[in-house]
């Protein structure tokens, strides 16, 4: 074909859920509250950690950068979403496209050595707590979240400029609701191979050595635990990784599944179920599953709660 056939794609159309007319209003009602509430408790976890100085430990502080990565993460995607589902021209720019790639890759990429940090903290904790205080002090704590967002956004930059220097041509509608790897390979006029590699390489490394590293965390936890002579000395120590190993699960089973297959296997509905999931629920499953499972942040929210209901009390008693 020659070039002056070719057109140069300046926008993209988001096709997310246009597959359902008959539902658009239903889902904007639902994703809505959905997205009402993970903002709500996700804000409400940062919110406590920050106020309660019980809180003031590397665990709950990782949890609060968790959180804050989590509401940024929905940011970058649901808002758009939600406005799509709403107008009719559900169109997004290629520079547009390019920077919600990058954020929502390098909060991604972020989320998935921050579990690993908070993994190595329970590690720390149970296996090594008389070094505990000397191994996970704030300064390495700060240099810990640095250098998970540094290496997060890294790597998204690297996919992002690797898929958008390719050149869009052709159709321009992504079957997705938002600008994710696959879909806009689908779209790409010509196939960068090395790219493509580099991509998997980067997904790989992010995904599975991060999960290969919480396993090994687990493992070694689990190996202790075991030496614990009183099952309520069992019992404590692992409710302490209960909640981190439900969000590791949901949050590593949603992102292999998406990210370490081949591109040929991408297809729209399952694709969009799972990426409804790990935008959606993931988030909000942060808050519930830490605030229901966890006795500290029970405290914490019961004490908040507590003290601005008795603030209400006096100001109405006046």
């Amino acid at each position: 074909m020659g070039t002056e056939n070719l057109t140069v794609v300046t926008e993209f159309i988001l096709h997310g859920f246009s597959s359902y007319p008959d539902l658009q209003i239903m889902f904007f009602v639902v994703f809505f509250i959905m997205y009402v509430l993970t903002l709500a408790g996700n804000i409400i976890i940062i919110t406590t950690i920050r106020l309660d100085s019980s809180l003031h430990v590397p665990m709950y502080f990782f949890l609060s950068i968790l959180s804050s990565s989590e509401v940024l993460y929905s940011l970058s995607i649901i808002p758009n979403m939600l406005a799509n589902l709403v107008r009719p021209k559900k169109t997004i720019s290629v520079i547009g496209c390019a920077l919600q790639m990058c954020i929502f890759l390098g909060l991604g990429c972020t989320n998935c050595m921050l579990l690993v940090v908070m993994g190595y903290d329970r590690y720390v904790s149970i296996c090594k707590p008389l070094h505990y205080q000397i191994l996970m002090n704030q300064r390495i704590c700060n240099k810990m979240v640095a250098f998970a967002a540094t290496a997060g956004f890294s790597f998204s930059t690297s996919e992002t400029i690797i898929i958008f220097t390719l050149p869009f041509c052709g159709p321009n509608r992504i079957d997705h609701f938002f600008c994710d790897l696959a879909p806009l390979l689908k779209l790409a006029c010509a196939r960068n191979y090395i790219g493509e590699i580099v991509i998997f390489i980067i997904s790989l490394l992010v995904v599975l050595l991060s999960f290969c590293l919480i396993i090994l965390s687990y493992t070694l936890i689990v190996k202790t635990i075991l030496e614990i002579p009183t099952t309520i000395g069992k019992h404590k120590a692992f409710s302490t990784c209960a909640s981190h190993l439900i969000v590791v699960v949901v949050h590593f089973g949603c992102a292999s599944i998406i990210y370490l297959r081949p591109k040929s296997s991408y297809t729209l509905d399952a694709d969009t179920f799972i990426a409804f999931c790990y935008t959606m629920v993931t988030p909000l499953l942060n808050p519930v599953v830490y605030s229901l499972r966890n006795k500290d942040m029970q405290k914490a929210l019961k004490k908040s709660l507590g003290s601005r209901s008795g603030l209400c009390t006096q100001k109405f008693g006046q």
